[in-house]
């Protein structure tokens, strides 16, 4: 007797096979979900683990996705070793696979070993503003695998964490004050002991200038059509640009209303007739 071109015996033992397979296959699948159900809850008590005891917001984001894909990476072994897979070869397999996927992704291997470099050294935090790769913006996430910035302009600046932790990082916001320099042109003609007292009335007016170190005017450069002024002040991160502009614009206004000029580059040509 012959079905669906299967012999009486070999559909014997298909159907033996799938009476066999049939409850590891049910086991799986509640584990699958009882699993997922597991780690959702799981999940839902570290956030709220974190939110209370308060700790670095990038130091919970990184350890809130570690844990939650070692979960999932533990209830995939736990489904596949319910289907029938032996643990022996599924160590080989896992082995084997874990080998050639860790030689076509080492760029994010990189990338997490960059993760874990900069959260154990903390050269940043969510909501320092920082220079990274050509890029400067605003911390907004620091991840597994790459750090988001919210630049001047408001774009999502997305950078390898790799590439981040192994090369040159800015941070404008861990020391909480910044010193800003301007340079500032006057022409040769013009009194600099004037133009000196000139600048620092500007900067010792405003009340957010930090006085200690106090604001200093000195002659930086002899320039080819200019003498460079070089005023520099210190004030809070939150201040600083507010009074860099302020300062840019009274300097031009209180220079002019004084008489002290702000020559610009001029070139003289002398036209030599041929017949001459």
């Amino acid at each position: 007797m012959e079905t669906l071109g299967l012999t009486k015996e070999n559909w014997d033992q298909f159907v033996k096979w799938i009476w066999d397979f049939t409850p590891g296959l049910i086991s799986a699948v509640l584990i699958f979900f009882i699993g997922i159900w597991v780690i959702n809850i799981i999940s839902k008590m570290l956030r709220k683990f974190f939110k209370k005891k308060d700790y670095d917001e990038t130091l919970e984001k990184f350890l809130y996705d570690l844990i939650s894909i070692g979960l999932k990476i533990l209830l995939i072994i736990l489904v596949i070793t319910q289907l029938g897979v032996q643990t022996s070869s599924l160590v080989a397999i896992l082995g084997a696979a874990g080998l050639a996927i860790g030689l076509a992704l080492q760029g994010s291997l990189a990338n997490f070993a960059g993760g874990v470099l900069i959260l154990f050294f903390k050269p940043f935090k969510i909501g320092d503003f920082i220079e990274a790769q050509g890029m400067s913006g605003t911390v907004k996430e620091i991840s597994i695998f790459t750090t988001k910035l919210n630049t001047f302009g408001n774009q999502l600046a997305i950078i390898p964490n790799g590439k981040m932790s192994n090369d040159n990082i800015v941070n404008y916001s861990s020391e909480g004050i910044r010193r800003d320099k301007i340079d500032i042109g006057i022409s040769y003609t013009s009194n600099i002991k004037e133009a000196k007292q000139i600048l620092l009335h500007i900067v010792n007016s405003q009340e957010k200038v930090i006085q200690d170190p106090a604001p200093e005017v000195m002659v930086t450069e002899l320039g080819d059509s200019a003498v460079t002024l070089q005023l520099r002040y210190w004030a809070s991160n939150e201040d600083f640009w507010k009074i860099h502009f302020y300062v840019i614009e009274e300097a031009k206004k209180c220079l002019e209303e004084r008489g002290v000029s702000i020559p610009f580059p001029q070139r003289e040509i002398h036209i030599i007739s041929k017949d001459k």
